[in-house]
C-alpha cells in the first residue's frame, strides 16, 4: 500500500525541480545581457570622451594666433582611415590674460609700460561636445589652458 501512494510524489517533485532549475537558468541569462549592455554602454561613452580629448589636444596644439572659431574634427581612433567620431568644438573663450614674466622680466619687474616684445599668459576655456548617433552616446568635456601670446597676439584674440 505504500508503494502506490509515492508514485505520483516523485513525478511531481521532479518537475518542480526542472521548473527550478530553468527559472535559474533564465535568469542568469538575463543577468549577463544586462551585464553586456552596460559594459557596452561604458566603452561608448570611454571611446566618446577619448574622441573628445583627442580634438581638444589638436585645438590646443595649434597656435591662438588668430581668431579661435568653432570647429567641427573628424577623429579617428582605431586608426583605419575611416572617421569614428565627430567632436564638435565650441569657440574658445579667453578668460583672462596676464603678462608674462618670461615674456620681459626687466619690464615687470621695474613696473614699466609693457611693450609690443611683452608675453601673455592667457586663459582659455574649450569645449568639446562628442554625439555618437550609433550608440546614443553623448559626451561634453570642458577644458582649460594657458597660451602663452605677444602682445599683438593677445590684443587680436583676447580683449
Amino acid at each position: 500500500m505504500m508503494r502506490s501512494a509515492q508514485r505520483g510524489a516523485t513525478l511531481i517533485i521532479g518537475l518542480i525541480m526542472i521548473v527550478l532549475i530553468t527559472l535559474i537558468v533564465v535568469n542568469a541569462f538575463t543577468l549577463s545581457s544586462s551585464n553586456m549592455k552596460s559594459v557596452g554602454n561604458m566603452q561608448a561613452r570611454d571611446e566618446s570622451l577619448a574622441a573628445a580629448n583627442e580634438a581638444l589636444e589638436l585645438v590646443t596644439s595649434s597656435a591662438f594666433t588668430d581668431s579661435p572659431v568653432a570647429q567641427a574634427i573628424n577623429v579617428d581612433l582605431n586608426k583605419d582611415g575611416t572617421t569614428d567620431y565627430s567632436v564638435d568644438i565650441a569657440q574658445p573663450v579667453c578668460a583672462r590674460a596676464t603678462a608674462s614674466t618670461t615674456g620681459g622680466p626687466s619690464d615687470v619687474e621695474l613696473g614699466a609700460a609693457l611693450t609690443s616684445s611683452a608675453k601673455w599668459n592667457t586663459e582659455w576655456d574649450l569645449q568639446a561636445t562628442v554625439s555618437d548617433a550609433l550608440t546614443g552616446a553623448k559626451v561634453i568635456v570642458r577644458q582649460g589652458v594657458r597660451v602663452l601670446l605677444t602682445d599683438t597676439q593677445k590684443t587680436a584674440v583676447c580683449p
